[in-house]
């Protein structure tokens, strides 16, 4: 079999790259290591930055996003049980769509079943070869068979504990890493959202949480130690202990109900350097992973799917190779201010083991000085609102 891009990984960040390249002609193989069912049961963020809502709709994917997702226009922080907005229309004039991530990838799915493109799902065994000449290939097995395919560039797309990455050369990868000394406990409940708009709540019991999928289904977090099992937490000990941490008038009015999905996820920053390694391109997790704090993994990915794509129409429809060359260092720019955002964002509204009091009397200035400052709420919102392509 011989393709011009193989993409391996069947999340969103591939299913977008792919459809992207076809709509200019480009042909692509995917392949995914689990089921179509299994991608689709994978629960995740669901906030998209305008570039990412921009890509959906360049792909012919956008339309049930554009009539059902959420247009948030701002956020609300909280500071020991009380809280204030930060409004993005009045201070960047940018707005964000609420719009889960297994509904997005569905709808990346229905539009490559709908171009008939070659999509193989439960591979296994994958390796990438010669990804440093000119003649690429990934072999694999599929039902038992060993499979390859020659192509002129493959594009990791298959997160943090893919192969892709694992390819490059150990001496020429550079890994940054930190791991946070906590995890998010996260709900996912068939109840009404408290809140119109996201609330990042700070208080002395730990980090909180309340966002949203749809006007019926509401997603929480809590701060957790990360010796935490789910078992240990029963649906009344998440929403009592949520109540004492979010703003008063929403612990009065939050509706609860039994958790439909429950889990506790560990939090890291992480970035790979390069993304690049001959004819070999990294994106998305198989990169760089940031706390969900600043909203920014999925987004991303995104920026690293439209710096490819157009580095490949470049060379494909103008024999330019300078988008190709130029892939890593340009998505890297982007990933490390996002890496920057979500740590701050994470600093201030987490509680970290042996915090000392003046390290809590800074988060607590911090918090003051973002109510009361313009020029912070704006620095604020306009990482939150993601930064240009």
């Amino acid at each position: 079999m011989r393709t011009q891009v193989v993409i391996i990984g069947g999340g969103p960040a591939g299913l977008l790259l792919g459809q992207l390249l076809h709509r200019q002609g480009i042909d692509s193989v995917l392949l995914e290591r689990h089921s179509r069912e299994y991608v689709l049961a994978r629960i995740r963020a669901g906030v998209l930055e305008s570039g990412l809502v921009d890509l959906l709709r360049e792909a012919g994917a956008g339309e049930r996003m554009q009539r059902e997702g959420l247009k948030h226009a701002g956020i609300y922080l909280a500071n020991s049980n009380r809280g204030f907005r930060i409004d993005f229309e009045r201070l960047c004039g940018g707005s964000v769509m609420v719009y889960g991530q297994t509904e997005l990838t569905l709808d990346l799915y229905q539009a490559r079943d709908a171009m008939d493109a070659a999509m193989l799902h439960q591979v296994d065994q994958v390796q990438i070869h010669a990804a440093d000449t000119e003649h690429p290939a990934v072999s694999f097995v599929r039902d038992g068979h060993e499979q390859r395919i020659e192509c002129d560039f493959i594009a990791g797309c298959d997160g943090f504990h893919g192969v892709s990455r694992k390819t490059i050369p150990a001496s020429l990868l550079r890994e940054f890493e930190r791991v946070y000394p906590f995890g998010w406990l996260g709900v996912l409940s068939q109840t009404p959202p408290v809140s119109d708009e996201l609330i990042y709540a700070s208080h002395e019991r730990g980090f909180a949480l309340c966002s949203m999928r749809s006007p019926g289904l509401s997603r929480y977090y809590l701060q957790v130690a990360l010796e935490d099992k789910v078992e240990q937490w029963s649906d009344e000990a998440f929403w009592n202990e949520l109540r004492q941490r979010i703003p008063h008038a929403a612990a009065e009015s939050i509706v609860t109900g039994a958790a439909i999905e429950k889990s506790i996820a560990p939090l890291r920053s992480f970035v790979a350097e390069p993304m690049r390694w001959g004819r070999l391109f990294l994106c998305g997790d198989a990169a760089h992973i940031v706390p969900p704090t600043g909203a920014k993994g999925l987004n991303l990915a995104a920026s690293d799917v439209y710096y490819l794509w157009r580095a490949l129409r470049q060379y494909y429809h103008d024999g330019d190779e300078q988008g190709i060359e130029d892939y890593s260092a340009t998505a890297l720019s982007r990933v490390w201010k996002a890496e920057r955002f979500s740590w701050m964002m994470t600093k201030l509204l987490h509680r970290f083991p042996q915090q000392s009091p003046f390290d809590l009397r800074m988060q607590q200035a911090e918090l003051e000085y973002l109510e009361s400052s313009v020029a912070a709420q704006t620095s604020l919102a306009e990482n939150y609102l993601g930064l240009p392509y």
